[in-house]
């Protein structure tokens, strides 16, 4: 099992496990903060609530998702997630897809100044 743990602009994340075309993460949200606006070529997301409430932003519409909810994300969607509130938003993220590397993102737009495209 990896422990892959970054500390990013907007909170955190940790590998929790992996394997061959899946991926599960844990992924912290500080208030106010939010991730890339992002698409992926060879994985989709499905995020899972454990605490907090997540402003998901899924090819333009706008899902809020509170604990115990999961929201989808497909294939080459354009997604975000962002917390809006003063609680800490904490996400479990099962990726599944032919390559689930962190160099499968294209930022499309970013608060932190990381809007370059990144592929394998």
């Amino acid at each position: 099992m990896t422990q892959d743990f970054e500390v990013r602009p907007w909170g955190t994340w940790q590998v929790l496990d992996s394997g061959d075309g899946w991926k599960v993460k844990r992924i912290e949200v500080r208030p106010g903060h939010r991730l890339s606006y992002q698409t992926h070529e060879f994985r989709e997301e499905h995020w899972f609530v454990v605490s907090g409430t997540a402003t998901c932003l899924i090819d333009e519409v706008t899902v809020v998702a509170g604990p115990g909810e999961l929201v989808a994300v497909p294939i080459g969607a354009a997604h975000r997630i962002a917390n809006a509130h003063d609680d800490e938003l904490v996400i479990i993220e099962v990726q599944r897809g032919s390559y689930t590397g962190e160099d499968d993102i294209v930022r499309l737009a970013d608060d932190y100044g990381r809007s370059e495209a990144l592929r394998p």
